[in-house]
């Protein structure tokens, strides 16, 4: 018994100390080690605790020296993470604190990237044009231009797009490869696309409509299925079934009036397809992927080719 007293007791003893121990204890952090901390995550990739990261340093640590690079990382990891709402935000906020000075024009350019990625194309453009009108640098204006450019080109609106690469100053006309891009662009007219009307026109005929637009499947089953119905109505008037034969025939409309809508629907959808196969190729073969990463003294542009 006396053995079991002496051992609670010393149990009892060392846990009071442990507590003791672990509540004077403090938790130091330092602005290195929680920027590299951060910075940690964000080269692995984990952008959401590269975020909270981040946004702890600049809580802890407001007047370092790095939190404006901090933000901008912040701003990345949204982007990349495909939180483009967080983005725009992180980006405006940046430049709002830039004041009227363009001395970071690659947020300007992450803000209309990350407009053009949340489907808002038009805002994308505006804020290109802002860019614009506030720099006297030629080379800005020219990655502008060259940017409005490649989103009309991504939207399909290939007119405007050779409108505003030919807006890029002649020095950097060959560091865009405008010359390539606009022989390429030219190629979209050789595209043969199917005309709507004419596939609605031809449904007329069960599966013909389907069969222009090369949907060989849907043709068969519309033409089968139409065909059917049309013969099960036929076949109960002939036997004087007139409430089944109505009933039939009311289904059939539905599926003939589908057909032709489909039909129409089809063309449409194989444009869009033969569109945006061509876009793709563009930018795999001719857009220069711009790169940019807000330095301590600056930006810094990088420029990557696709061959």
């Amino acid at each position: 018994m006396k053995k079991i007293y002496l051992f609670f007791t010393f149990y009892l003893f060392f846990c009071t100390v442990s507590i003791s121990t672990a509540t004077d204890s403090k938790l130091v952090i330092s602005a290195d080690g929680q920027y590299a901390f951060a910075h940690h995550y964000f080269t692995k990739e984990d952008y959401a605790r590269a975020i909270d990261e981040f946004q702890r340093f600049i809580h802890f640590f407001p007047l370092d020296r790095r939190v404006a690079q901090a933000h901008w990382l912040i701003g990345i990891a949204y982007h990349k993470n495909k939180q483009y709402p967080d983005a725009v935000n992180t980006f405006r906020a940046i430049i709002d604190a830039q004041k009227d000075s363009v001395a970071s024009p690659q947020a300007w350019f992450m803000l209309a990237e990350s407009y053009f990625e949340s489907r808002a194309s038009g805002q994308a453009i505006a804020t290109l044009h802002n860019l614009i009108s506030l720099t006297d640098n030629t080379d800005i204006k020219d990655e502008a231009h060259y940017r409005i450019g490649w989103i009309y080109v991504e939207t399909g609106a290939f007119n405007q797009a050779q409108l505003y690469f030919a807006k890029v100053s002649n020095r950097n006309k060959e560091k865009y490869r405008l010359g390539q891009l606009a022989d390429a662009l030219k190629k979209e007219k050789l595209i043969h696309y199917k005309n709507p009307k004419l596939a609605g026109t031809l449904a007329i005929i069960p599966g013909a409509g389907h069969l222009y637009c090369k949907r060989h499947q849907d043709a068969l089953i519309s033409f089968l299925l139409n065909g059917g119905l049309i013969y099960a109505a036929y076949e109960a008037f002939d036997n004087d079934l007139m409430a089944i034969g109505s009933l039939i025939t009311l289904v059939e409309l539905g599926f003939y009036t589908g057909n032709i809508y489909s039909a129409v629907n089809s063309a449409h959808k194989y444009n869009r397809s033969k569109k945006f196969n061509f876009v793709e190729k563009l930018k795999h073969n001719l857009k220069i992927r711009l790169a940019g990463s807000m330095q301590n003294k600056g930006v810094m542009l990088a420029l990557t080719f696709t061959f």
